[in-house]
């Protein structure tokens, strides 16, 4: 029998309950006979005593030079790297992934925390002429508490991503994981701490909505970084107002165009591992295939066999190819736009099917749904899903499948498959989207590079992953005027 864990929220550097002890089970997503552990419910009283402690401690760290800041997250990293192996297990069973998925995440967290720790050393200001003969010059300082509220597909990619630049410019942080994943959350910050990084500069907060939108409505907090839904999205932004800065990191429909000339098999490949991989509940997740006339039949055919012969099971077992859906809200959505894309006249090609058999009648599996005839008006053409269904769209030309690709409210990823470099490099420039991606899937991102959404999928404010915005979003900046004495 594996480990139930009893979780806890870290405050003042305790591992401490939720004020009314309320607390919530997380169950694997593969047996949800299995119990993982049960966490804080926490609510707003919880965060506020979270935001006082960091607001009062983070003056500390701030104070923490770079070498220091930079080292602690290189040991975190460290020890990361070496509970490999143990987090890899308990991801999988925690969330769903697949191992090899599980792995890949595992082996990514400890680089993105050393990718950081260089940057403690490379926040830097501008000098200026002045004519008094002084020195007019512009520095760089720690916002103060920095809020990041993450999602659950990537427990600990996305966290460190947040909070490892947070902390390498000196700012405290107030972490909000989601419920669905709790468990990676603690072992990051358990991390964290065993690396030296002093209590005072982070709090854990577990919980829902409410310990959510207290972090982002709490006025001490002067950043929110946040990751998630395009409507929570709306209502962080809202909670933030003018005076204070929130990263914005929401949703998508991603689409993926193939032209005549593609490699069919490639193709089919491509997309396949865009819209299945992590049970297609990624953001950048590939959700719409734009094919040009004469591609489009035998594009079909491919993709649906290669997804006939994906193997959905528990994410542990060998050869698994798609593990469960990571919880029962997203078990039902799926379910219901399966449904609905029926409904709407989209014809189902396979897949859209809870799974029993062999024990998955007590996780949360489907089968991967493939869908054509899909009309720009169909709610499964325009509504992000975030699960393993996957639509075919017809295009008459390279032109239509431009305006296909772009008619949506979304603007994080899409792709296009061609041996055309002058189509490609169109396709890019016209692209209404933040990530462009040609002979790839839409899926992974390199740590040292921008990532973002334009339209409804990010704010352009301030971009995560790497570049300069990442840690301008964590610095304010003051001008200074010195002149020499008299």
């Amino acid at each position: 029998m594996s480990e139930v864990v009893s979780g806890r929220n870290l405050i003042e550097g305790r591992w401490t309950p939720a004020l009314s002890g309320a607390v919530f089970a997380r169950r694997n997503p593969a047996d949800m006979d299995d119990l993982v552990g049960e966490f804080p419910d926490s609510s707003a009283a919880d965060v506020a005593e979270a935001v006082s402690a960091v607001a009062d401690g983070a003056a500390e760290w701030a104070e923490a030079g770079a070498d220091r800041r930079a080292e602690v997250l290189r040991r975190a990293a460290d020890l990361l790297e070496a509970r490999r192996a143990e987090l890899t297990a308990e991801l999988v069973r925690e969330e769903g992934k697949t191992l090899a998925e599980a792995s890949v995440e595992t082996t990514r967290t400890p680089l993105n925390l050393r990718f950081h720790a260089g940057e403690a050393h490379r926040i830097s200001g501008r000098s200026y002429p002045s004519d008094d003969g002084g020195l007019v010059y512009t520095w760089r300082e720690p916002v103060g508490v920095v809020g990041a509220i993450t999602p659950w597909n990537f427990p600990l990619n996305i966290p460190s991503r947040k909070i490892g630049p947070a902390l390498a410019a000196g700012n405290g942080v107030v972490f909000k994981p989601s419920p669905v994943t709790p468990l990676m959350a603690q072992r990051l910050v358990e991390a964290l701490l065993a690396a030296g990084l002093p209590p005072c500069a982070i709090a854990l907060v577990h919980g829902g909505a409410e310990a959510g939108a207290a972090v982002a409505a709490d006025p001490r907090v002067a950043a929110v970084t946040f990751t998630g839904s395009t409507a929570t999205g709306r209502a962080v932004h809202a909670a933030v107002g003018p005076s204070r800065r929130a990263q914005l990191e929401m949703g998508g429909k991603n689409p993926v165009v193939v032209l005549p000339d593609a490699d069919l098999d490639r193709a089919a490949r491509i997309i396949v591992k865009g819209a299945f991989g992590l049970s297609g509940q990624a953001c950048t997740g590939t959700s719409r295939v734009i094919a040009v006339d004469p591609v489009h039949d035998p594009l079909l055919e491919r993709v649906v066999a290669l997804v006939e012969g994906l193997v959905v099971g528990d994410g542990a077992d060998p050869g698994v190819g798609m593990g469960p859906l990571a919880a029962d809200f997203q078990l039902g959505k799926v379910l219901g736009y399966v449904r609905i894309g029926q409904e709407e006249g989209a014809e189902l090609v396979t897949g859209g099917r809870r799974l029993s058999g062999g024990g998955r009648e007590r996780g949360l599996f489907v089968s991967p749904a493939v869908f054509t005839g899909l009309r720009p008006e169909m709610r499964l053409a325009r509504e992000e899903i975030f699960g393993p269904v996957l639509g075919f769209q017809r295009a008459a030309d390279f032109d239509e499948a431009l305006s296909l690709a772009a008619d949506t409210e979304y603007g994080l990823a899409s792709g296009i498959v061609t041996r055309d470099l002058g189509r490609a490099l169109a396709f890019a420039r016209r692209s209404r989207s933040g990530v462009v991606k040609v002979n790839q899937p839409t899926t992974g991102m390199a740590m040292n590079v921008p990532f973002g959404g334009l339209k409804e999928s990010g704010t352009q404010t301030y971009k995560e992953q790497a570049g300069p915005e990442m840690m301008l979003f964590h610095t304010q900046e003051k001008s200074v005027y010195l002149s020499p004495p008299d």
